[in-house]
């Protein structure tokens, strides 16, 4: 993609800092695409044809533009207080958490914690749960038991780019997979 340093920027405008292009996120995260762009422009160059094109290309969906195309939002990832509205679903029996090596006794005794953001990031599958352990570190992997978190009160909500999400994963639902791609399938 050719425009990978500008989908950051803009990324971490709509998730992180929205002050940095003059920008006003809704209580949804919802942003004025003119409004964007014109901030953007400040330090980068960019049109709305660019910008259709990183939102359309973006290889992990992280932006939507709304159906009148006035407004924009990241899908997810955000540290400053937003509701970026997903909604509520049953998730499948068991989810995954990829992370470091490093944070292993840190989540078996507190949990899977947001940290910085609103939700906890949680993968639907092997492959994608080590990938984002790889960002870390050395990739671990945990089996959440879902289905019974879900059961046991716990909301889980379903963005729309098909990343699942909580608020927390307590220490009860968690199982560390010492050999990920087989113990997943038991």
């Amino acid at each position: 993609m050719q425009y990978v340093k500008l989908s950051r920027y803009i990324s971490y405008i709509l998730r992180h800092n929205p002050e940095a292009a003059s920008v006003i996120l809704d209580e949804h995260g919802w942003a004025d695409v003119d409004a964007l762009i014109d901030g953007v422009s400040k330090t980068h160059p960019i049109t709305r044809d660019v910008l259709e094109e990183i939102v359309r290309t973006d290889a992990k969906q992280r932006y939507t533009i709304s159906s009148d195309g006035t407004r924009i939002r990241a899908n997810h990832g955000h540290s400053v207080k937003v509701d970026p509205g997903p909604e509520e679903t049953d998730p499948p029996e068991f989810l995954f958490h990829g992370t470091a090596e490093k944070n292993v006794g840190s989540i078996l005794e507190k949990g899977i914690l947001p940290m910085e953001r609103v939700y906890v990031h949680i993968s639907e599958d092997i492959e994608t749960a080590m990938e984002v352990g790889r960002r870390h570190g050395n990739p671990v992997v945990f089996r959440i038991k879902s289905g019974e978190m879900y059961r046991d009160g716990f909301p889980f909500f379903r963005s729309t780019n098909g990343l699942w999400l909580a608020r927390e994963v307590p220490p009860l639902y968690l199982e560390l997979l010492k050999d990920p791609y087989t113990e997943s399938k038991e």
